[in-house]
């Protein structure tokens, strides 16, 4: 659903030239330092790229799904990086609450992440719960007017450098499964939070994750997500929206690769002409165009059926195995088309080789994507 096609037309035309003049002149930098620069997240801030998908009433932009895919095909024309850090204000560090939050939970947490002031993240994965996020085993102890939680999570990203961590523990030890799990926002400082060191990743340098800890760590019971025992529930909400941004960033990288790979094969020649006129770098570009396109209809055609207000876990979730899948292909041909210039970090596609990798892998593995269409498809023709 788009709202107002002329201000969604001006949105993405100023997050395309951000990215083009800002963005991707600093990628490589981003990636040897390892960090993005304090400019660059100050005029994100100004852009109001931290508060896409917050309500207009927290100082968000309230953008719909088919809006915010819009975006995310023009974010995925820089390093992924970039989104990472803005992600988690826009999807799992602030979906939670604007889905299920209380108005007090709302008021405070929202305007600070629509404006980039406080930056969110999600706390689900744990070092022996990731995919079986049911079998979780950090827990929340009801004290009186505090929850106590210990436990450990994983891989958390933005996590060495965030202000809230909405975190999944189980608050009935003695039911096993996705019940008796909570949500709960935990605050930056709060005693019994520690941090492990900055993971050293295959990829995405300079998007931050790390283990999260919490020991004895008292939150007030008023920092309860919605009902007791219902996090689980909060969680599959959060991450069914996430599946579909992944997937419309998907789209966004793919297209950047192939103009890339495009240009360096007319450009390149071998045989006295250019390489595009080789028949087989043809047909690795035309796949890979053939490819992209695919992802983008079906990416744009579930967002809307969202909007509408349809169930469509099965179809996010097979947006976010295809585009994934797909995004990676065309990586790999990419490299494949520039030959050994493509093996060499002189060229982005070898960056870009190794950080699309993580997309088949966070908000659910390509196999998860698998067992729940498979499951649907099952439930539904029974």
């Amino acid at each position: 659903m788009i709202r107002d096609e002329e201000l969604l037309q001006q949105l993405v035309a100023t997050v395309t030239r951000f990215v083009q003049q800002r963005l991707v002149p600093a990628e490589q930098a981003v990636a040897e330092q390892g960090r993005i620069p304090e400019d660059i997240i100050a005029e994100m801030k100004a852009l109001g790229l931290f508060g896409m998908t917050i309500p207009e009433a927290y100082g968000g932009l309230g953008l719909t799904m088919e809006e915010e895919i819009h975006v995310a095909f023009a974010m995925g024309g820089t390093s992924p990086v970039f989104r990472s850090l803005i992600g988690t204000n826009n999807g799992i560090g602030s979906a939670a609450i604007v889905f299920d939050g209380s108005p007090a939970q709302k008021e405070r947490y929202l305007p600070r992440f629509a404006s980039g002031e406080w930056i969110g993240c999600f706390c689900l994965t744990e070092p022996d719960a990731g995919s079986d996020a049911a079998s979780l085993t950090t827990t929340a102890r009801r004290e009186g007017e505090v929850y106590v939680l210990n436990g450990t999570k994983r891989y958390i990203t933005n996590g060495p450098i965030a202000d809230t961590y909405t975190v999944l523990a189980r608050t009935e030890p003695d039911i096993k499964g996705a019940r008796g799990i909570s949500a709960f926002i935990v605050e930056k400082g709060t005693p019994g939070i520690s941090l492990g060191p900055v993971d050293r990743k295959m990829g995405q340098a300079g998007s931050m994750t790390c283990d999260v800890i919490f020991t004895d760590c008292p939150v007030p019971a008023a920092n309860l997500i919605g009902l007791p025992g219902q996090g689980f529930i909060t969680a599959m909400k959060v991450l069914e929206r996430g599946r579909l941004h992944i997937a419309g960033l998907s789209v966004g990288i793919a297209e950047r690769l192939l103009q890339d790979a495009l240009h360096y094969a007319m450009t390149r020649r071998q045989f006295g002409v250019p390489i595009a006129e080789h028949q087989l770098i043809q047909a690795m570009l035309a796949d890979s165009k053939t490819e992209a396109y695919a992802a983008r209809c079906m990416v744009l055609e579930t967002a809307r059926r969202r909007d509408a207000g349809e169930e469509l876990a099965t179809e996010a979730a097979a947006c976010k195995l295809f585009a994934t899948e797909m995004v990676g292909r065309v990586a790999d041909r990419a490299v494949q088309i520039h030959g050994g210039a493509g093996y060499v970090a002189d060229y982005a596609v070898e960056r870009f080789y190794r950080d699309v990798r993580l997309l088949r892998l966070y908000e659910g593995t390509s196999q998860i994507q698998q067992l729940i269409i498979a499951r649907n498809m099952i439930r539904e023709a029974g």
